[in-house]
């Protein structure tokens, strides 16, 4: 129903600092287009791509490509979506604007608004492995049904590494928190070399978030805030 995923879209007041920071942990720039007026860049580890948008917009937005988005708005409309906004013009690329129920943002694109890794690229980025985009909801069912009809598969719920309720599709996998576990959404990545990644990051003189997701302890977990305020959750690789 939403299309391909594209990108994890965020928003920030200052893209060469943001991309800057996501070079240290070892992203990597791909070849964007000139769709977007404002400056935009792309960084990737091969699992996950992060659209950097110098722009005031909901942020964290999951992005998927729809083609014939305009035509696409009765289906959404008979599934009781209604588009938060929409921009449909001869002279810049169709967007259309949505909410889940937990007020999360996703955006729909009519296209592509970069190039492809080059094939082979695989390595991972200092963070570790990308597991899952982490939403914050109130209300389970209602945010499960949204999200499967937009073609997420809900798995069981699990509690570790604290409770959620665990998505899957073919390019992203989602998971629900509760608010009062962690207010913001989460990028989560599995590291394998925990102890060591904390080394290499004091090396670089990023820090680590004072907070982490309610019930999670330092020694084994950790959280990164990027410039831009996007939280990066590392889980030990068997959590």
């Amino acid at each position: 129903m939403f299309g391909r995923f594209l990108e994890i879209g965020i928003a920030t007041t200052d893209i060469v600092q943001s991309v800057q920071f996501l070079e240290r942990l070892r992203f990597w720039q791909l070849i964007t287009s000139d769709a977007w007026s404002h400056r935009y860049g792309v960084l990737s580890d091969d699992r996950v791509q992060l659209g950097l948008h110098e722009i005031d917009m909901p942020t964290p937005s999951p992005t998927f490509v729809l083609p014939g988005l305009q035509h696409a708005l009765p289906r959404l409309a008979a599934a009781g979506i209604e588009p938060q906004s929409t921009h449909f013009s001869d002279q810049s690329l169709h967007r259309v604007s949505l909410r889940d129920p937990g007020g999360n943002p996703i955006t729909l694109l009519e296209a592509r608004t970069y190039s492809a890794s080059p094939q082979g690229a695989t390595a991972q980025s200092l963070c570790g492995y990308f597991s899952h985009l982490s939403l914050p909801q109130s209300d389970f069912d209602a945010a499960r049904e949204f999200w499967e009809y937009a073609g997420f598969v809900a798995l069981p719920e699990m509690d570790s590494p604290f409770p959620q309720l665990p998505l899957t599709s073919d390019h992203l996998d989602l998971a629900f928190h509760q608010r009062r576990t962690f207010d913001a959404p989460l990028l989560v990545f599995e590291c394998g070399d925990l102890p060591g990644t904390r080394a290499r990051l004091q090396e670089l003189d990023i820090p680590l978030a004072a907070g982490l997701p309610r019930g999670l302890d330092r020694e084994r977990h950790a959280l990164i805030d990027t410039p831009d305020g996007t939280a990066l959750l590392l889980l030990p690789a068997s959590d």
